[in-house]
């Protein structure tokens, strides 16, 4: 008689890539979207893959392979998929880079006006050459914060949205007094809008602060002030990095094994929430080019909707005010 073997994959854990651009519906954002059908159906047409690729780092495809894990990029995000019957120590990293794949990220999203230049830097004091990129976000699962609370809580992988600096950039997300804003132009003296009277309410959405801080070695002139250093393992083209460890000591929701190191018997789905870029909609005639309205407030630029009462804008490149070296506002210009 043959042998015969099986094995019993469970899913260890799923990130999901959301971008409100091609969520939401206008000014509604897609979680306050009331029909639940329309949601769905929202949710089952998107598709991130031609926007941005994930990969596993080399490293993490050892570690996957060690494990006989199973990593598959999906329509939402990714997913990594484990026997059932493996262990996996607490201190298990698992990371994967994001790298964009589409003009149309950077036309849609905000925060992006901020530059993710490459360094390399000479240390004359240990003789090595370091490689940064700056302004890289690192999406982990031990920084991350929730919302909600029992079966209802999501958890996101960016950190706690922070308190307002007085070097915010255009862009920036921030909570004052419990409210989420975005600053429509740079500070100091950048101007806000409010996106909620309660951040809460809202996902915690990718941000400024989610860039960590560089910590370069003694000697070391010249590295950027945050991002990540780059190596074989994480290669140039990284947009954003996620790290996940197995196990988070201050909160096991985020852990994605059991305490014996099995694969949990409902794996954690983890979300990265890119918000849709807003920008001051202005109304030009198209045959002398001279400007006829601009919308008072910024408005969210959606796939899905209107959120202004003329024409919203069709997709291509915002334009900056700048007066000086600081950015006033962002513009989306509409030839009418």
């Amino acid at each position: 008689m043959a042998e015969r073997l099986t094995s019993n994959y469970r899913t260890l854990f799923d990130v999901r890539l959301l971008h409100h651009y091609w969520l939401d519906e206008g000014a509604t954002i897609f979680d306050q979207i009331a029909d639940a059908q329309k949601k769905a159906a929202r949710l089952l047409a998107y598709d991130i893959r031609p926007v941005l690729n994930v990969v596993p780092t080399a490293e993490t495809e050892t570690t996957l392979s060690a494990y006989r894990c199973l990593f598959r990029q999906t329509s939402i995000g990714f997913a990594v998929a484990a026997p059932a019957t493996a262990i996996i120590p607490a201190a298990t990293v698992c990371q994967f880079i994001v790298s964009t794949e589409s003009s149309q990220f950077y036309d849609y999203t905000s925060l992006t006006i901020r530059p993710q230049k490459v360094y390399e830097l000479f240390n004359t004091a240990d003789g090595i050459t370091y490689r940064y990129k700056e302004n890289v976000p690192v999406l982990s699962n031990l920084t991350g914060t929730t919302r909600g609370a029992g079966p209802n809580t999501a958890l996101f992988l960016s950190s706690e949205i922070p308190a307002p600096t007085s070097k915010d950039p255009v862009e920036a997300l921030v909570q004052s007094g419990g409210a989420l804003l975005q600053l429509t132009g740079d500070d100091p003296g950048g101007a806000t809008q409010q996106i909620s009277p309660t951040a809460s309410a809202l996902p915690a959405f990718v941000h400024q602060a989610d860039a960590p801080v560089i910590v370069p070695p003694a000697g070391l002139v010249g590295a950027p002030a945050r991002g990540v250093q780059l190596s074989t393992d994480i290669t140039d083209d990284v947009f954003a990095l996620i790290s996940l460890t197995a196990v988070r000591g201050d909160n096991d929701a985020f852990s994605f094994v059991d305490g014996a190191g099995a694969p949990k018997a409902k794996a954690p789905v983890y979300e990265v929430r890119f918000k849709n870029r807003s920008t001051f909609w202005t109304y030009l005639d198209a045959r002398t080019g001279t400007v006829g309205s601009t919308e008072p407030n910024p408005l969210p630029l959606t796939f899905f909707g209107n959120a202004g009462s003329k024409q919203k804008p069709s997709r291509g490149h915002v334009k900056a005010n700048v007066s000086g070296a600081q950015i006033t506002q962002l513009i989306s210009e509409i030839y009418v």
